[in-house]
């Protein structure tokens, strides 16, 4: 169950040319990979260098220990909207400790063997949370987009616009005028290369515009990386990200809220109980959301379970190392892919390349512009929303599904997406069962209907019961038996179609059987399988005679039929 997706590929047969074509993938998406990494850390609430050293970590632990052959790990814009409330209210520090339960929940998922669960979450809940999830970052991206100035960002959606539109005089030029060109870079290059992902080129865009800026004109107070992030490590201190390997420390010493170290205690682990929970559930989705994307672009298949313990793994062991929550990324899996990667190494060696970048490009990477980390964080949020798509499923699909999407959506955007998925899920779950129990009904049969029952009297009533009973169904199906004639004096029910029986099903026959026997009425089941005849007769409900027969096919029923008639005449 452990590592199946290396071993897949290592027993297939890995070669030079193999290695060659993962390497070059590999570093096509770790170019990728670091202004992501940094953004969405941001985002988070979190350092710029977490999210690089989620992606090294997790990237690598992950690729090594998982089911999928393609997936790429690290930090990603779904989990923004769960993590910068943690960041918020119990500090870097609790983020980390939510994670390492995040991860101790999805490594028991696996071990569980509860990958193939995940398949049951509804397409329109999921559409509807990740179309939320992307209108939210989009709008926390733009306090940075516009260099607003901001002393506290409201905790619900609506007080967050009101409060970007109050902060619309504070607006800066300079850092708009810097996310503009990297916005424009991002889509010209999408549109007229497909070599190498618009990231890079957009990211140098940018940075050169606000160095530029910074040339020509006196104070522009354009916000990078190096101005708005320090460090501190064993004596040594510098501005943006430090150039040093990923450290071991323990997350519960990081910073709280009050930034104090954090302490482990029982009551913590409680409070977190449930954004860990939160944390797993969507990283479970995306990682297999992911790996079934991946097996669509390669003809592949992963192993869920060994996806989730990949996936525990990584997220267990990063937080020690300073990562924050990491999941399977399907635009970089998807990058990964089109640039010809063919095992787990591809995921690999981009986490290496992330590695080297922190270790080699840390000064660089200090200059590059917050406004331009908005600016691409406002292409994931949208690239996420996939509002085209969103927008023609609103259209096209069943009155019911779009209730439940837009449910999610609003609910995502409104609250959070726990709310809106568990809202989401109970709806769907309705729906189901309501759309089951209208394929469930009882007809009235008229005896020419049947070969069998072409001789049978009057006073035989016969009723043909048509799919499972169960608490959404039974009771409506099988009432309208009860309102029979008078002159009904035994009732042949044809459960020919019946697959399924539960207790409230079985309680509903029961009230039927009283009140038939309460008006003298005889009853013949016709056809029951045998799991269902053992069933009701655990519950009581057996042969009786001249009361209740069983008949293995309509012949047999009609035979039980005329002699409980005769019995009464």
């Amino acid at each position: 169950m452990f590592a199946t997706a290396i071993r897949q590929s290592l027993q297939e047969g890995y070669r030079a040319r193999d290695l060659r074509k993962d390497c070059v993938a590999g570093i096509t998406v770790g170019i990728v990979a670091v202004p992501l990494s940094m953004a969405l850390a941001i985002a988070s609430g979190a350092a710029p260098e977490n999210g690089l050293y989620t992606a090294i970590i997790a990237g690598f632990l992950i690729a090594l220990f998982g089911g999928s052959r393609f997936n790429i790990t690290g930090p990603t814009a779904a989990f923004v909207v769960i993590l910068l409330p943690i960041t918020q209210q119990y500090g870097l520090g609790g983020l980390m400790v939510a994670t390492i339960m995040a991860g101790l929940i999805l490594l028991a998922m696996g071990l569980l063997k509860l990958g193939k669960l995940i398949e049951f979450v509804p397409y329109p809940v999921t559409v509807g949370f990740t179309a939320g999830i992307g209108v939210v970052i989009a709008t926390l991206q733009l306090k940075d987009f516009f260099g607003l100035t901001l002393h506290e960002m409201p905790e619900f959606y609506l007080a967050k616009v009101q409060a970007l539109v109050l902060a619309l005089p504070s607006l800066n030029i300079w850092d708009t005028l810097t996310a503009s060109v990297t916005l424009a870079t991002f889509l010209l290059w999408r549109k007229f290369s497909r070599k190498l992902p618009p990231h890079l080129p957009a990211l140098i865009a940018g940075s050169l515009c606000a160095w530029i800026i910074t040339q020509l004109v006196a104070n522009p107070d354009i916000a990078t990386i190096g101005s708005r992030f320090s460090w501190s490590i064993e004596g040594m201190s510098g501005q943006g990200i430090p150039p040093l390997l990923p450290h071991l420390a323990l997350p519960w010493n990081l910073p709280g809220p009050d930034g104090q170290p954090l302490g482990l205690s029982y009551g913590l682990i409680k409070d977190l109980m449930t954004a860990a929970f939160a944390i797993a559930m969507l990283g479970a989705i995306e990682s297999l959301l992911c790996a079934v994307v991946a097996d669509g672009m390669t003809r592949t298949r992963h192993n869920p379970n060994s996806e989730l313990i990949g996936q525990g793994i990584g997220n267990i062991v990063a937080p020690f190392f300073g990562g924050i929550p990491a999941t399977a990324a399907i635009a970089r899996t998807a990058t990964s892919i089109r640039s010809g990667s063919v095992s787990p190494v591809a995921a690999m060696v981009h986490a290496l390349f992330v590695l080297l970048s922190v270790l080699l490009l840390a000064p660089v990477l200090a200059i590059v512009p917050m406004a331009s980390l908005a600016a691409l964080l406002m292409m994931v949020a949208w690239n996420m929303s996939e509002a085209p798509h969103f927008i023609r499923v609103v259209r096209v699909a069943p009155r019911q599904d779009v209730a439940v999407l837009l449910t999610c959506f609003v609910l995502t955007v409104a609250f959070d997406m726990v709310i809106a998925v568990t809202v989401g899920m109970l709806l769907a779950g309705l729906l189901l069962i309501k759309r089951i129990s209208d394929l469930t009904r009882a007809d009235r049969i008229e005896h020419h209907a049947h070969e069998d029952t072409v001789s049978l009297p009057d006073p035989i009533e016969i009723y043909d019961i048509n799919g499972a009973l169960f608490f959404g169904a039974a009771q409506r199906a099988l009432s309208m038996i009860q309102r029979m004639d008078d002159h009904i004096k035994v009732v042949i029910l044809d459960m020919s179609d019946v697959n399924m029986v539960d207790m409230t099903a079985i309680i509903a026959m029961e009230n039927i059987l009283n009140d038939l026997q309460k008006r003298d009425i005889g009853l013949v089941l016709n056809n029951l399988e045998p799991r269902i005849i053992l069933k009701l007769r655990r519950a009581g409900i057996r042969k009786r005679k001249g009361d209740i027969d069983f008949g293995r096919n309509m012949q047999e029923s009609c035979r039980h039929a005329m002699a409980q008639l005769q019995l009464r005449s």
